[in-house]
């Protein structure tokens, strides 16, 4: 019988085990692993800090595991390890180790690197006691680690020596939109710059840089990098590389034909991988050679497709070709790119920053030729259908052929099936809408479910909830859902909530299920302060009100901006200074624009018939009624509106979800309308309509997208994707064929009814004023030491330099 030893535990050794025992292999398999515990999934490792989500792998059956079982030697002649544990084969699955940089005071208490669970679990506890962090490295596990710190409430900064983040695999335009999603987010991204040292006593007191200067922070965490760990290889004689790593052929052998080497430590052709996808296969290609097969390695797609810190990266094929196709909008922070051969016929490869719906399609026509023009790929990748080869699943090799035969095979439904039967998906998930839409082309009804904690559509949520007097996320889940939720269904929920109850959303469990912006009732800006936005109904404003905000504008230090939607903003508020700014607004008859929520934002409006003339009807009165009418409502998505007084259209009242012109008999009515991303006019729903008669179909409208609309669903998307589009929304709002708009009526009229202004309920609340505080170990007067940005910063050159290209 041959007994198969493998040391090391981490996912490619899990997956040699279990390949091995899934295709019937005679002989014994034992895992030696340094960690106290079992194999788990590193690709989801911060999930262990931010969601305390269990990452084990199941245990593999017939396979006999020893944890906290460190080996320090091989003994090939006597073919053994620490010189008694005896194998017939080898494998070497030892990983690598994090590098960090031989400055002065690395080791001091503080200091992390950002590797196991164990790594994770200190930096939690050095966390405590911190307000700061830095970690060296923009890679894809440093943003991880900074995005961990941020989690843990630390402000963090970023040190990275390339020109622009992720430099693996962005280039210089993509690095500079993703530096700028970054810096949103309240970090600080320091770029072209190294470390002379850690500073500190018995413990870390900052970072210090040849650029920067000291960087204050008492957790360091290093993310620079990875060295494979082939001292056991080399202390017993087999074949490393120049720069380290254990040579291994196509077969993942050694220079010790007994003696296999798989994931992060072995060499192959030249290359170390780092990346999930070719490790599985290095394991899947050592466990059919332990077998007797002749499986080869011959090298490894390294494209790549994640979500960091919020922000869609992926990257696919060479990133340079003869010809290149770029997209950049620094607004909305989007960056693509396609490389293609001087004839435009053949796809290289891209990039996408911020938004990554073309990955998945793409990356399947790499070396091929282009199925579309290289603009029509860029924006509409999902019209293009996949050849059968195409890859699905790269970290398990499995492509669209695979899929499509074992949904055929087994009758396969559901994509928790196509997982079971093929492990696509089962890694880091990133090909599961494409598993969706192969089940869909194949025929079969995949449902609307909203994630992977309810089956049901967020149009189904929203009638449980109304049905069901649901108040609680916790009693929906336990109800209708499964596990705990995640960050696309908490969302959801509380706006449901909000839609229908109208309570507050920082009140009890509400609290925990908002966005970010929510969280403080003011918008976090780029350099982790707030903007605050008062309401101001329809524009208009009186001069008494004009002096308060520029008092405290004044008195805070505060930026001001007019918006294009007729109200003021101010920037650069700290956290522990909202209440008190607040307080100045509301005692001067101001509440909260709602510039943070999922809501109504403003209805602007020209001056109308009291001082144009050419205005037809009082615009500014009208504007001012609907804003105060559906100030609060909780909806979908934001909501725009605009009044204009006539046909002039000063307003731009169809650029709105619902905009309204007059006419010399009344009103137009246009809804669906979007000057975003994707600009779409609204189409006029009814025409020459008295007051009364408008407002109670707006109030229809609202109340059925509300509820009806997907998940962050504009109102023009809700409205193209309707069925029956507009002729069936105005069967439906204005001539009650489906019998609701008696409800409809009634929603409205109790949001009406309850609406409470969220600036004041929370300064009449110490409870919820307890949350606006920077640092939780210091809740009142910040350090004087402390600096914070407070004037408005200018775009960042190399934004510039992308933008002028």
């Amino acid at each position: 019988m041959t007994r198969v030893l493998i040391v090391g535990n981490g996912p490619s050794a899990h997956r040699l085990a279990e390949t091995l025992t899934s295709k019937g292999f005679a002989g014994s398999v034992t895992i030696l692993g340094e960690e106290p515990r079992g194999a788990y999934d590193r690709v989801a490792l911060t999930t262990h800090l931010t969601e305390g989500r269990d990452l084990a792998y199941p245990d593999i059956p017939g396979v006999t595991v020893f944890v906290d079982t460190k080996v320090v030697s091989i003994e090939p002649a006597a073919k053994t390890v620490n010189g008694s544990i005896p194998y017939d084969v080898l494998v070497l699955a030892t990983g690598s180790a994090p590098f960090v940089p031989p400055v002065p005071g690395r080791d001091l208490d503080g200091c992390h690197v950002y590797r196991t669970i164990d790594d994770l679990d200190a930096i939690r506890t050095s966390a405590k006691t911190a307000t700061a962090g830095v970690v060296v490295g923009g890679g894809l596990l440093g943003l991880e680690a900074a995005d961990a710190l941020r989690g843990l409430g630390l402000e963090t900064h970023i040190v990275e020596m390339s020109p622009w983040l992720m430099p693996r695999q962005v280039d210089e335009g993509g690095g500079a939109v993703l530096k700028k999603h970054v810096e949103s987010l309240g970090l600080t991204v320091h770029t072209s710059s190294g470390v002379l040292g850690i500073e500190g006593g018995e413990r870390v007191t900052g970072l210090r840089t040849p650029d920067k200067g000291l960087i204050e922070a008492q957790v360091v965490v290093f993310s620079a990098g990875i060295r494979p760990r082939d001292e056991l290889a080399r202390g017993a004689g087999l074949q490393v590389g120049e720069r380290g790593g254990i040579v291994v052929d196509d077969g993942m052998r050694t220079s010790d034909p007994s003696i296999l080497a798989i994931g992060e430590c072995a060499l192959h052709d030249g290359q170390i991988y780092g990346l999930v996808a070719p490790c599985m296969t290095m394991a899947e290609v050592a466990a059919d050679r332990i077998m007797g097969g002749q499986a080869a390695f011959t090298g490894a797609d390294l494209s790549t497709k994640l979500k960091l810190l919020g922000v869609e990266v992926a990257q696919f094929g060479a990133m340079a070709g003869a010809l290149d196709v770029t997209y950049l909008d620094p607004v909305a922070g989007v960056y693509k790119k396609l490389f293609v051969s001087d004839d435009a016929s053949t796809l290289l490869g891209g990039i996408c920053v911020g938004d990554a719906a073309p990955y998945t399609t793409l990356r399947s026509f790499v070396g091929a030729e282009l199925p579309a023009a290289p603009s029509d790929l860029l924006f509409s990748p999902t019209a293009v259908e996949l050849p059968g080869d195409a890859p699905v699943c790269s970290c398990n090799n499995v492509t669209k052929n695979d899929v499509t035969a074992a949904i055929k095979e087994h009758d396969l439904t559901d994509v928790p099936g196509i997982k079971a039967c093929t492990r696509a998906g089962t890694t880091c998930g990133s090909c599961v809408p494409l598993l969706k839409k192969i089940l869909t082309e194949s025929g079969v009804d995949t449902g609307s479910g909203l994630c992977e904690h309810f089956a049901h559509s967020r149009a189904e949520l929203f009638t449980i909830v109304q049905v069901r007097g649901i108040t609680t996320f916790t009693q929906l889940i336990d109800e209708h859902g499964t596990g705990r939720g995640c960050d696309i269904c908490k969302p959801v929920v509380a706006s449901i909530l909000a839609s229908l109850h109208n309570g507050h959303v920082l009140e009890g469990e509400q609290a925990a299920l908002q966005d970010t912006n929510d969280h403080f009732l003011a918008n976090l800006q780029k350099n982790g302060t707030y903007s605050i936005v008062p309401r101001i109904p329809g524009g208009e404003i009186t001069p008494e009100k004009l002096i308060v905000i520029g008092e405290v504008a004044r008195d805070f230090g505060l930026y001001t901006k007019i918006t294009g939607g007729q109200r003021i903003d101010l920037f650069g508020a700290r956290v522990e200074e909202l209440p008190r700014i607040w307080r100045r607004l509301v005692d001067a008859g101001f509440e909260s624009g709602h510039a943070y929520g999922k809501a109504l934002r403003t209805v602007k409006s020209c001056v109308g018939s009291t001082w144009c003339r050419y205005g037809v009807q009082d615009s500014v009165t009208l504007a001012i009624d609907l804003e105060l009418r559906y100030r609060g409502l909780r909806s979908p998505h934001k909501l725009k509106s605009a009044v204009s007084g006539c046909a002039r259209e000063c307003a731009e009242a169809r650029s709105k979800d619902f905009g309204i012109i007059a006419t010399e008999k009344g009103w137009n009515l246009y809804v669906g309308g979007n000057g975003g991303f994707t600009p779409r006019h609204a189409d006029l729903l009814v025409q020459d309509v008295d007051t009364a008669t408008l407002m109670r179909t707006i109030d229809r409208f609202l109340m059925f997208y509300i509820r009806t609309a997907d998940r962050l669903q504009r109102t023009s998307a809700w409205l193209e994707n309707l069925e029956g589009g507009l002729d069936r929304l105005r069967q439906i709002v204005v001539d009650d064929a489906l019998g609701i708009c008696a409800d409809l009526d009634a929603q409205m009229a109790a949001h009406v009814a309850t609406y409470a202004d969220e600036w004041r309920a929370t300064l009449d609340d110490p409870v919820k004023l307890r949350r606006f505080v920077s640092f939780v170990n210091a809740p009142g007067t910040p350090d004087p030491t402390i600096s914070f940005t407070t004037e408005r910063d200018q775009i960042k050159p190399e934004i510039l330099q992308v933008m002028s290209r």
